[in-house]
Parts: structure tokens; C-alpha cells; sequence
């Protein structure tokens, strides 16, 4: 959370020219509800079933920058379907950086029971962060450089593992 991954990956798919789909915004256009609904009429097994099954749709897609939310890797079937179709970008975020970003947001559902927002992001970063490094295979912190430094800096990346023999 915080990482920067919808302004980030829309910028991205723009200067690649594809097309961008945030996977919580998808499923909030398609439910017609908010995900902190979801979160209190469903749950979040009921979030997670859903965000499963958008994610299995949408990895099946071509030409697409897809943002997933933070807890997408806990899933395995996810894991699977990401790392199966698509090219992970871990967006790499320290606990300050997250806590900074998220501060004056409240529709975060995994952070707004919490009176304590960054004791609650350093629980979900342990179980989480392996997960994303097992998944990545580009990492990029976000903590400093503004959205479009940070996309040339994965375009400079991805082109060198474009033209980089191996």
C-alpha cells in the first residue's frame, strides 16, 4: 500500500501504449460499490475471492499494465497466474514512505481498523515482502523520484533485460 503502483503503472502503460487496469478500481466499477463495502458486506475472503477471480481474467489479456492490490500475492493461485502470464514489477516502498502516503487515505480497509497505521503496514510488509520477492523479477523502490522518474528508471531496466543475452 503506498507504493505507488496505480500512478506508476499508468504511467507505464502509457509510455508503452498499452492499456492500464488498477484491479480494485476494475472491481469497484463492476460491483457499482466501494471496496471498503465489500470489505464490510463480504469480508475479506469475499474480497480475496473476487480479486482472484478478476486477476485470472485479466492476466489472460495481452498488451495490459495491470495493478494488482498489496494483498493480491497472499493467494497462490495469483501468485501462479501472475508469474505464468505476465512480467512482475515488485514497487518497492519503506514503512515511512507507506505510512506518509497513506495517512489521510480511509479507504483503506486493511489499515483503518488499526489505531496504529504503521505498526499494521510492518505486519502486513512481513508477510507480504518474501512473497513479492519470490513473484518479482524487477524491483524498484519508490521512496524517492517522482512517478515519471520512477517509470524511466523500469523502462531503462526492462530494456536492459530486453537486450541483455541469458
Amino acid at each position: 500500500m503506498g507504493a505507488g503502483k496505480t500512478a506508476i503503472g499508468r504511467e507505464l502503460a502509457r509510455e508503452l501504449g498499452l492499456d492500464f487496469i488498477d484491479v480494485d478500481q476494475e472491481l469497484e466499477r463492476r460491483t457499482g460499490v466501494d471496496i471498503p463495502l465489500i470489505f464490510e458486506k463480504e469480508g475479506e475472503a469475499g474480497f480475496r475471492r473476487r480479486e482472484h477471480e478478476l486477476i485470472e481474467e485479466l492476466t489472460l489479456c495481452e498488451g495490459l499494465v495491470l495493478a494488482t492490490g498489496g494483498g493480491a500475492v497472499l493467494d497462490p493461485a495469483n501468485r501462479e497466474c501472475l508469474k505464468q502470464r505476465g512480467f512482475v514489477i515488485y514497487l518497492e516502498a519503506s514503512i515511512a514512505a507507506q505510512t506518509s502516503r497513506t495517512g489521510h487515505n480511509r479507504n483503506r480497509p486493511m489499515l483503518d481498523a488499526s489505531p496504529d497505521r504503521a505498526a499494521r503496514l510492518t505486519e502486513l510488509f512481513s508477510q507480504r515482502e518474501p512473497l513479492y520477492q519470490g513473484l518479482a523479477r524487477l524491483t524498484v523502490n519508490t521512496d524517492s523520484g517522482h512517478v515519471r522518474q520512477i517509470t524511466r528508471l523500469i523502462l531503462k531496466a526492462l530494456e536492459q533485460q530486453r537486450t541483455t543475452p541469458g
